[in-house]
């Protein structure tokens, strides 16, 4: 029983010390381009930055071009968000990260009239000594709003099965852990067994000491 407790606990520290040198991964995503009348609405931009880069001063512009091709700035972040005066102004929120690499933006009631191309511009300015380079990254989103969400059977798959395939898992780990446990108790009891049973032995049939030589 000893041996189990000190292996469980070598394998919690081993865990912890996982869990600390963990650190979170900037991955490029994709926005959705399908929105639904009257439901809010995230239009995705992110712009990963390697560890060196983390204190740029990052500034990102929105801008919105409708049928009329007419291109408008919508939103602005320049160190704190601002939605400017516009069609826009009270129906755009803030939605990125505090490390300024998801640069997201929703809206937060879709109208009709919300159809078009929406335009995520990242610049940043970065400071190495003397060196200040900067950079600046475009990603575009072509928006169609509908009136109703369209089914999409294959979404609809893919989410069962992988509910399916988690329950499995997990189901799967915890009759492992229950074997292992089951398993490591019995061989605790048959150690613990011999044990008793070599004390239950009479004392008349254990080696006696040889009598003393008289002379």
């Amino acid at each position: 029983m000893i041996t189990q407790t000190r292996v469980l606990l070598h394998f919690l520290s081993l865990l912890i010390f996982a869990v600390r040198e963990c650190r979170p991964v900037c991955v490029d995503a994709v926005s959705d381009t399908e929105a639904v009348l009257g439901r809010p609405m995230k239009l995705t931009c992110v712009s990963c930055m390697k560890r060196e880069e983390i204190s740029a001063e990052t500034r990102v512009n929105w801008y919105y071009t409708g049928p009329d091709d007419d291109r408008q700035s919508i939103f602005l972040y320049d160190g704190r968000p601002r939605d400017l005066e516009g069609p826009w102004k009270g129906r755009l929120q803030w939605n990125g990260s505090k490390d300024l690499q998801d640069v997201s933006i929703s809206i937060i009631k879709i109208r009709l009239n919300d159809s078009g191309r929406y335009e995520c511009v990242v610049h940043r300015q970065f400071s190495f000594n003397l060196y200040t380079p900067s950079m600046e990254k475009r990603v575009e989103i072509k928006l169609v709003v509908k009136e109703k969400a369209s089914t999409d059977s294959t979404a609809w798959y893919s989410e069962i099965m992988m509910y399916v395939l988690l329950v499995f898992l997990t189901f799967w780990l915890l009759v492992e852990m229950i074997y292992c446990y089951r398993k490591i108790s019995k061989s605790d009891e048959q150690t613990q067994d011999s044990a008793t049973d070599y004390l239950a032995i009479p004392s008349e049939n254990k080696e006696t000491p040889a009598p003393a030589v008289m002379e």
